[in-house]
């Protein structure tokens, strides 16, 4: 369950198929972790770079029982992020990875299964 998440988008045009891929990429993540606090995810062109093309960046803030996940994915230098879908992507599986993480490290920190309603 997310209680509350915000999608942020600078310097790009709000879509509907964007905002469903974000929301595709937070329900996943509720398969990890079931009790998602709050969160936001912020997508960003932040260069005009006319020899590169348009790469775009993705930060997403993570707030649950298990910790507090932060990713910033901003590789000017990748031309797959000059699609905004495939960073938005990239940015998903590292949070995923991260959240992953602080379950395992909640869970042994607190030395019991299924603490918190985090999922397995």
């Amino acid at each position: 369950m997310i209680n509350e998440f915000q999608v942020v988008f600078h310097n790009i045009d709000q879509t509907q198929a964007i905002i469903d891929a974000v929301q595709k990429r937070l329900h996943k993540l509720t398969r990890y972790c079931d009790q998602i606090i709050e969160g936001r995810v912020v997508l960003d062109s932040p260069h005009n770079n006319h020899h590169k093309g348009k790469v775009y960046s993705v930060g997403i803030e993570i707030h649950s029982p298990a910790g507090e996940i932060r990713v910033h994915q901003d590789q000017h230098d990748n031309h797959a992020h000059e699609d905004l879908y495939v960073t938005i992507r990239d940015a998903f599986n590292v949070a995923e990875r991260q959240l992953k993480a602080a379950i395992r490290k909640h869970r042994i920190t607190h030395n019991k299964g299924g603490v918190g309603g985090i999922a397995a």
